[in-house]
């Protein structure tokens, strides 16, 4: 018989041991490549999405609020700040694009954002790729009460060409607080996987003249987002400078990406947390195959004593133990690609419906080739022991008749 034959057998012999072991690999692997792709993917897409600018200016506060607000639609604003900010700005000779938001209202929970057609027409979410919207629509027109509507929300409401809304006050949905203005649907979005497929954009002027807002911040913005001229780095220098070393009105979030690696360096306790759970998930799976084979070296003596009459050598025997150890491994680990798949698409949908950020579950992580390899070799391993037991197995002990 070839070793692998002897495998083969065991494990078919086994079968019910072999299918629980199995199972508790799987689990190790779909969580350790779970945990890990997760965090490559979130912190290249929070870091890499910009919406096209290298900045935002708010008002005075924290600048990973400001951004999280301006970008990512996520927080409140930290506050208003005055449309002559915004002239200020745009004059900037290191300025190549500036574009005003204004935000404080909602549509059955879905952020309204108000802006201006700079913002689709002379910016790019990614290189080379402007806001699109889907065929026989339009971007709004800022003198009218219309509306562009992202993907996201569009197929979560139902909204289409023609629809008509009216906007709720706040962020947060609440029937009591509806304006009186009626909005059109001019435009839907095509899907862009940013946090813009999960916004409703209308005109700046709409959101500051809405009916029951403070007619004295008639004209107040909630942020400005800010292109440099060629991205310079000194000019970023020179206004981070300005507005929040010597200036103390105003708040200058530069740059955005490294705004947003602070927030994931703040949270990485949390990744160390459950990387040690995966590890430990592990651990206790590579225990289960080195109890489940180890214990059953007595039942398999009087097998491994055939084995050895028949001419198996001893390093042969040791050698189909630890091989079956890391076949139950193995086996695991392919049912692992399952589970990781399972809980990667559920994380993306979730992360998609929070944020509007899309994951790619079939992207190639390294975690996908180091950790299923880790695992197989852990498993092969935990079965030393068990190996080095029926290494000692003696022959004559097991040979003598059963009655």
């Amino acid at each position: 018989m070839t070793i692998w034959s002897i495998v083969w057998k065991s494990l078919r012999h086994h079968a019910l041991s072999t299918c629980v072991t199995g199972v508790c690999v799987a689990l190790a692997a779909g969580l350790l490549m779970s945990v890990w792709s997760v965090e490559d993917q979130s912190r290249a897409a929070f870091t890499g999405i910009n919406a096209g600018f290298d900045a935002v200016l708010g008002a005075r506060g924290s600048k990973l609020q400001l951004v999280l607000n301006a970008i990512f639609q996520l927080e409140s604003s930290p506050g208003n700040l005055a449309w002559s900010d915004y002239l200020d700005i745009q004059k900037n000779p290191n300025v190549a694009l500036a574009v005003p938001l204004a935000v404080g209202d909602n549509y059955r929970g879905y952020r309204i954002v108000g802006t201006t057609p700079e913002f689709f027409a002379k910016s790019q979410y990614a290189p080379g790729k402007r806001f699109e919207v889907e065929p026989r629509g339009r971007f709004f027109d800022p003198s009218l009460r219309e509306a562009v509507v992202g993907n996201f929300v569009a197929r979560r409401l139902g909204l289409k060409l023609g629809d008509t809304f009216h906007p709720y006050h706040g962020l947060i949905f609440d029937e009591k607080n509806q304006h009186s203005e009626t909005y059109l649907v001019v435009g839907l979005l095509e899907p862009s996987n940013t946090p813009a497929d999960r916004v409703i954009w209308i005109p700046l002027e709409g959101v500051q003249k809405m009916t029951g807002h403070d007619p004295n911040a008639a004209e107040d913005i909630s942020a400005v987002l800010v292109k440099l001229k060629g991205g310079s780095a000194l000019a970023g220098f020179q206004m981070d400078m300005m507005y929040n070393k010597q200036g103390n009105r105003l708040t200058f979030a530069w740059p955005i990406g490294q705004v947003m690696a602070g927030l994931f360096d703040k949270l990485e306790w949390f990744d160390r947390v459950l990387a040690l759970i995966c590890y430990l998930v592990a651990v206790v799976a590579a225990a289960s195959i080195l109890a489940s084979i180890y214990n059953s070296i007595n039942e398999r003596g009087r097998e491994i004593a055939i084995l050895r009459t028949l001419g198996a050598r001893r390093l042969t025997v040791v050698a189909a133990i630890i091989m079956e150890a890391g076949s139950i491994s193995a086996l695991g680990v392919l049912a692992g690609f399952a589970i990781y798949g399972v809980i990667i698409t559920g994380v993306t949908a979730v992360i998609r419906a929070q944020t509007g950020i899309v994951f790619d579950p079939f992207k190639f992580e390294p975690v996908l080739l180091w950790a299923p390899v880790a695992l197989v070799a852990l498993g092969a391993v935990a079965g030393m022991a068990p190996a080095l037991k029926a290494y000692r197995t003696e022959v004559a002990e097991y040979l003598v008749p059963l009655s």
